[in-house]
């Protein structure tokens, strides 16, 4: 079997494995409604209970899930081929820090006690103003190593804001909420999350997809791709953009779910023939398994105690880095 069957083989697994994901997370939940009925009421006309909670709940779950996880993988993987490191992940640039010291101002400040959609916002509206705060220390000019360090100078001040708002609340059950949101989940998502996210990330992923054939060249070295004609300024600005938008809207609605940017490429990476151009649409569809996957679990091993998204996948990723780093450091120079 060639390279490029093989890497249709495996795009081609992960998509369906997609589809099948989707339609379990679709089918799984406490209301006790078959596997049919529960696809049929989504064509259905009627206005019955079984309808509205495939429409109003199991459907904008599944969706972010699906979008979430596409997301994460996807600048996963376009960070690590930047960088041209496997341990970079999206929360380097400082984007999933800020966006979540956004939704604990608007928890803080009591904004989402009279604007529901005031959480999301907040949060977008962190993770905006994370990125221009690291490209305004980075500069139009900075290096990769720049903005490396400006993201978690960025990161680490979000995560003393956050800490200060929940040493200072006077308010128990608003540091409850701000650290139930931090640890990620999909609860109670409805369709207009779906719609204040889905632009931010489109437009993330068109710009993120874009740079495979750049990051190719930058396997080669920073000097070899500037000989084929990659302009490194508008790749890096390009990639910092796109994962800002994409992995911003992300985080403002579903709260902090790490490591999926961090296993899904490293663990495809073998299986697309470790060129970056490859490596992207299969990240994509393998974050989306996961987030997926981690949702339809956390459903069902814990129905009753709301055992939330992001734990899981901290779960299964924190062991993952270690192992990671382990394995790095017995790698040849």
């Amino acid at each position: 079997m060639t390279a490029n069957h093989r890497y249709a083989v495996v795009i081609g697994a992960l998509a369906a494995l997609t589809l099948a994901l989707f339609v379990l997370s679709l089918a799984v939940g406490p209301a006790a409604i078959g596997f049919t009925d529960s696809i049929a009421a989504l064509f259905s006309n009627k206005a019955d209970a079984v309808v509205l909670i495939m429409r109003e709940v199991r459907l904008p779950r599944a969706l972010l899930g699906l979008m979430v996880g596409a997301t994460l993988g996807l600048s996963g993987a376009v960070l690590q081929g930047l960088l041209r490191n496997p341990l970079a992940e999206p929360g380097l640039i400082g984007v999933s820090a800020s966006a979540s010291l956004g939704a604990v101002i608007a928890i803080y400040s009591g904004l989402t006690l009279v604007f529901p959609l005031a959480l999301p916002l907040a949060a977008l509206g962190g993770a905006l103003a994370g990125v221009l705060v690291v490209q305004a220390l980075a500069g139009t000019r900075g290096s990769v190593l720049t903005i490396i360090l400006a993201g978690v100078a960025v990161s680490t001040f979000a995560g003393a804001m956050t800490s200060l708002a929940l040493n200072l609340s006077p308010n128990p059950f608003a540091s409850l909420e701000i650290m139930f949101w931090m640890l990620g989940s999909l609860t109670d998502r409805s369709m207009t999350h779906v719609w204040l996210a889905a632009p931010f990330m489109l437009a993330g992923w068109v710009l993120l997809m874009t740079l495979g054939k750049a990051l190719d060249a930058l396997t080669l070295g920073s000097d070899s791709a500037a000989s084929l004609g990659i302009d490194l300024r508008r790749t890096q600005m390009q990639a910092v953009l796109g994962t800002a938008a994409a992995v911003g809207a992300a985080t403002a609605i579903s709260g902090a779910i790490g490591f999926v940017g961090l296993v899904v490429p490293h663990l495809l990476r073998p299986l697309t023939g470790g060129l970056p151009s490859r490596l992207l649409p299969a990240s994509a569809l393998g974050g989306a398994c996961m987030v997926l996957a981690a949702d339809i679990v956390v459903r069902i091993i814990a129905p009753e105690r709301d055992l939330k998204l992001g734990v899981l996948t901290a779960i299964v990723g924190a062991p993952f880095f270690l192992w990671l780093v382990y394995a790095q450091r017995r790698s040849p120079a």
